[in-house]
């Protein structure tokens, strides 16, 4: 029988330690992501499909200067908006620090102690109970070296995080601008409402002076007296109640610049004044990569596949080269002296072996939060499409009921004018005349409600489509992809469907 050294024995009962507790270490199996991400073609997103691209400056396409100043103030003084800009900062200095610490890190330390060493311990005669000064002065320095990815995959989540928040605060800065003008055009209605709510208070008034010089005369009674009577105070609380809309409405636009109690616009000009913009009539098959919502979705999906990338190298040893170089010595006179230099370097292996279920605990954590991820992003682009569809669909039912409306008015217009052309020639009384314009007025009510409506699905198409923010670096998925990236199934190992 052949006899093995004994050092080699040594060797190979250390090796296979090695190997067996690697084995036991990198054990996490069973724990893998269950969400997975939605297809944009699952939700009908046609490929074929085009729409030009929104402008980043789209508001300016309705030519009113007022909205546009509006529009600049609140991109420069909302709390909001500097707030996301505030999380992007952050995200970043949290980027800064996961990449300062995959690289080497170099210390410098100097102290001086004033020791009484023991007699009863380690230090011989002459330190052994008696006084003395020690001073040392080095450089110390480590680098871990990431020989499993762990600090790439936590570098380049914290850089998914970023791209994040990047497109978080693009997708507030939209947001910010459509409340803008969504306010503002909702100022314009109620403005133009109360014109006529004040014709309508005129319209009544004279209606009851008629009903008055009739009952005087005996043609009317008391019935049809107290009947316009009551009319007019109903007339006056909707002039009233016009009145504090336009205030609230005031005080949330100054609100949304971020100059509360400051009075902003001073003549609103009329709706018919305001230019329509078309923007697009279908759902363009790159919806995804025009909104920054689903940008930032997809990055914190990116995020955290890297995540939990970065949770299964922690089952791996963690290396780390060390070294340190200086002066130490027993009396600080001698500190820089020759023969007090100090030096040393060498590796550091840590390996976990057993830590009672931390590893695997936390790497549930990162696939559960992967998978929130994910759902979070299906969510984003469900409401995305839908949010595109509704405002599609009210931009062609606006359009329809516009066109009805205006033939609508344009015979209550003509009836009007035949009851004043009657009135003048003697054919009719002037109630005939004030019968008719009521049904204008009504008609004129709801081409104001139509017009502002059409301009608040404008805007809200404008947003729906991405707003502008076409320079967002898209890892949102296009059609051809099918909505799945070839780095999150990497990290994951989730396939697609």
């Amino acid at each position: 029988m052949r006899h093995f050294p004994s050092h080699r024995l040594h060797r190979l009962a250390l090796a296979v330690a090695v190997v067996a507790s690697l084995a036991a270490c990198a054990n996490y199996s069973g724990i893998t992501p269950q969400a997975q991400l939605r297809p944009a073609t699952s939700l009908g997103l046609d490929a074929a499909s085009t729409a030009p691209t929104v402008a980043a400056d789209w508001w300016r396409g309705f030519q009113d200067p007022q909205l546009d100043q509006l529009v600049a103030q609140a991109l420069e003084g909302n709390p909001s908006l500097k707030l996301a800009q505030v999380r992007l900062r952050r995200a970043q200095a949290a980027t800064d620090a996961i990449h300062a610490a995959d690289l080497p890190q170099v210390s410098a330390g100097v102290d001086a102690t004033h020791q009484k060493f023991t007699a009863n311990g380690l230090y011989p005669a002459p330190l052994a109970g008696n006084i003395y000064n020690t001073g040392t002065a080095q450089l110390s320095a480590s680098w871990e070296l990431d020989f499993f990815g762990k600090n790439r995959a936590a570098l380049d989540a914290a850089l998914g995080q970023t791209k994040a928040a990047e497109a978080d605060t693009q997708a507030a800065r939209v947001l910010l601008v459509s409340q803008v003008a969504r306010s503002y055009f909702g100022l314009l209605r109620l403005n133009a409402q109360l014109a006529l709510a004040n014709r309508t208070l005129a319209q009544r008034s004279e209606l009851l002076q008629l009903v008055h010089d009739r009952v005087t005369a005996g043609l009317d009674t008391q019935l049809e007296l107290k009947q316009s009577e009551g009319s007019l105070p109903e007339a006056r609380q909707q002039v009233e109640a016009l009145n504090e809309q336009i205030a609230l409405g005031r005080n949330a636009l100054a609100a949304l610049v971020g100059q509360s109690n400051t009075p902003l616009v001073q003549v609103l000009p009329a709706l018919s004044a305001i230019k329509n913009v078309a923007f697009a009539d279908n759902i363009p098959a790159d919806l995804l990569g025009r909104r920054a919502d689903i940008a930032a979705a997809r990055w914190r999906v990116e995020a955290a596949g890297l995540d939990v990338r970065s949770a299964k190298a922690q089952f791996y040893p963690n290396i780390n080269l060390v070294g340190f170089a200086g002066f130490s010595s027993i009396g600080l006179d001698k500190l820089l002296h020759a023969g007090s230099e100090q030096w040393g370097i060498g590796p550091a292996i840590h390996l976990p072996v057993f830590d009672a279920g931390r590893l695997r605990a936390g790497l549930r954590g990162k696939t559960a939060d992967l998978d929130a991820a994910v759902e979070s992003y299906n969510a984003a682009l469900i409401d995305a499409v839908r949010d595109a569809s509704d405002q599609l669909a009210s931009q062609r039912s606006i359009a329809l009921q516009q066109i009805q409306q205006q033939a609508a008015q344009a015979a209550a217009e003509a009836a009007y004018d035949i009851a004043k052309q009657r009135y003048a020639a003697g054919l009719g009384n002037y109630l005939n005349v004030l019968s008719a314009e009521t049904a204008v007025l009504a008609q004129r009510r709801l081409q104001v409600d139509l017009a502002a409506r059409a301009l608040d699905t404008q805007v809200a198409l404008a947003r729906a489509l991405g707003g502008g923010t076409n320079a967002i670096e898209n890892v949102a998925a296009t059609a051809d992809e099918s909505s799945a990236s070839a780095t999150f199934y990497a990290l994951s190992g989730v396939a697609p469907r």
